[in-house]
């Protein structure tokens, strides 16, 4: 679906109606060897209420063209989803704005004659095949049934996506990490930075208390405080190396110091969850349903037994 769509968005209509998209949030930088806390949640301010009208009254005219309020949000449905709600809520003038754009200058090309020529009629035909194409895979993946066989396949296959490990870490930085030197402790050498890791878990294996050692010790600032906890995570959420070792663990045991580039690690593992497969059916069926209809789009092309030129494509045989 998305392939249709991005073909419909670059259209010159459907580029005015989206004009002045919201900025971009530049991408943050993540601590791969810690998963990033969620943040605090604050009350954002309350967005006015747009009035609501009956579906069937005239919105919007321009000459001799009317608009129902139906058919405005219609419209709407076309554009992006990230400005969806904007322009049924705060935006909804600025968007009208815009298509009264769009309607002026379609009324000019009319009055000029520019809706006779061959290149209009060709492009109106494949923007309308196009957006019916769009229906229709959207309606294919609706009516696409993943069975309980190809679903327990997929499963099997990716069963260490939802492979979840509880675990808690003591990290000692050496020179060069990303993670800020503690106030008062030194800038230690790779080699004594592994010395140190090594002393801690002579300590833990002798009985001291994994949390209240992290607290003291851990150079990681924001886990030390919770007594080294990391909580749940699963595959893909931690550097490589710090991931191999947490997995490779029983629950209770201790790694040895693991370096990676924030530091050594002591890693302690608390739970290994694995969600059956009943659970994490419904994701299965989201993830397979696309590709359930990529399969039946290309049924329908080689149905339709496409024809194409070998020399002008360049697929001639040399």
């Amino acid at each position: 679906m998305t392939f249709f769509r991005s073909l419909l968005i670059v259209c010159p209509a459907a580029c005015l109606l989206a004009q002045t998209p919201p900025p971009r949030p530049a991408p943050s930088s993540a601590v791969p060897a810690t998963p990033v806390p969620k943040p605090s949640i604050s009350v954002a301010p309350a967005t006015p209420k747009m009035p609501e009208v009956p579906p069937d009254r005239v919105v919007l005219k321009l000459g001799d063209f009317s608009l129902t309020a139906a058919q405005f949000d219609q419209l709407i449905d076309m554009l992006p989803e990230q400005m969806k709600a904007q322009a049924r809520g705060p935006g909804r003038k600025q968007f009208a704005d815009n298509l009264v754009k769009v309607l002026a200058l379609a009324q000019e090309g009319k009055r000029r004659g520019l809706d006779q020529t061959p290149a209009f009629k060709l492009q109106t035909m494949f923007q309308q095949d196009n957006y019916l194409a769009g229906l229709t895979f959207s309606q294919l993946g609706k009516e696409g049934k993943v069975t309980d066989e190809d679903a327990r396949k997929f499963y099997d296959a990716h069963k260490q996506e939802w492979d979840t490990i509880t675990a808690s870490h003591i990290l000692v930085r050496f020179q060069g990490s990303a993670v800020p030197l503690r106030s008062g402790e030194k800038d230690l050498t790779d080699a004594e930075a592994l010395a140190k890791a090594q002393d801690l878990r002579k300590r833990l294996m002798a009985g001291e208390d994994f949390a209240t050692l992290a607290k003291a010790e851990s150079d990681d600032s924001a886990s030390g405080a919770k007594g080294g906890e990391l909580g749940a995570f699963h595959h893909g959420q931690m550097v490589a190396a710090f991931e191999t070792a947490a997995y490779a663990l029983q629950p209770g045991q201790i790694s040895e110091p693991v370096k990676t580039q924030f530091g050594y690690h002591l890693i302690k593992v608390e739970k290994h969850d694995s969600k059956p497969f009943e659970e994490v059916r419904g994701e299965i069926d989201k993830r397979l349903g696309p590709e359930q209809s990529a399969k039946v789009l290309d049924e329908l092309v080689t149905k339709a037994g496409p024809v194409y030129d070998p020399e002008f494509f360049n697929t001639a045989k040399q």
